[in-house]
């Protein structure tokens, strides 16, 4: 596959991986007798994301080996910036939260209405969709969640997404189509993080917009470090609860 398609074909694929990893979970879940919803509910889904991580990393750095690029080169990782793109990324994290979350809040208004409050402490958390996993299965899933998701998905869909689909298509295609066909992708792989099955359109709008604006900052800056820093606090901040909530003895329910 010549590099132009890959630059479509990697998020794609990631996008189909993230889905089959997210089927495998509810089949497993089905085998075992447990009720689940689907899509399973984020951290059931993360668990599945370790080996879909490790494939599309292997992916892009195989991709731009053939280049003679590294992934370091691309992420634009170095040590004596570290700082500085830390507190890039913390202002990414705040211009990109907020255009996130009003978008949420008018697709959930567009559905809903003035019952927009009222569904919003349902569409977003319903407890009735958390299986229940006795505390070890929980434990597991916390440490993996911790240790391998929150580290390891930032740096690789900034790379799948922003990194070299967008900056592949930037070379051949108008720049408005390179930052919205990645971010189009990149909301379509959320439909598989959804909360609840009522929160996917929320989910593919917001994240959408997230892309868009990802995009956009790439754009301008030309390096992924502030980006993945963002986006892995977003990733930590996701799962670490559930891992103090299990070595606390607390029910994971209140935490997920």
């Amino acid at each position: 596959m010549t590099t132009r398609r890959w630059a479509i074909g990697l998020p794609v694929l990631r996008v189909a991986l993230v889905a089959a990893a997210s089927v495998s979970v509810w089949l497993v879940a089905r085998i075992d007798e447990v009720d689940l919803t689907f899509p399973p509910p984020p951290m059931l889904a993360v668990v599945a994301m370790l080996p879909v991580n490790v494939v599309c990393l292997l992916l892009v750095a195989r991709l731009l080996r053939r280049e003679g690029r590294t992934v370091r080169e691309l992420l634009g990782y170095e040590p004596r910036r570290l700082g500085r793109d830390l507190l890039w990324g913390l202002l990414w994290l705040v211009v990109m939260y907020l255009p996130f979350v009003a978008t949420i809040m008018l697709v959930v208004w567009l559905q809903y209405g003035s019952e927009i409050f009222v569904r919003m402490e349902t569409i977003f958390f319903d407890p009735a969709s958390i299986p229940a996993l006795d505390p070890v299965t929980w434990s597991v899933i916390a440490v993996v969640g911790v240790l391998s998701f929150a580290p390891l998905n930032a740096p690789v869909e900034e790379l799948v997404y922003r990194g070299y689909a967008q900056g592949e298509l930037d070379r051949r295609w108008p720049t408005t189509l390179a930052i919205l066909v990645p971010a189009a992708l990149f909301a379509t792989q959320h439909i598989w993080y959804a909360p609840t099955p009522a929160a996917v359109l929320a989910f593919v709008c917001a994240f959408f917009v997230w892309g868009a604006g990802s995009g956009l900052i790439y754009r301008r800056q030309r390096r992924l470090m502030p980006l993945v820093l963002a986006h892995g606090l977003v990733n930590l901040f996701f799962t670490l609860p559930v891992l103090v909530f299990v070595m606390m003895g607390l029910p994971v329910n209140g935490a997920v």
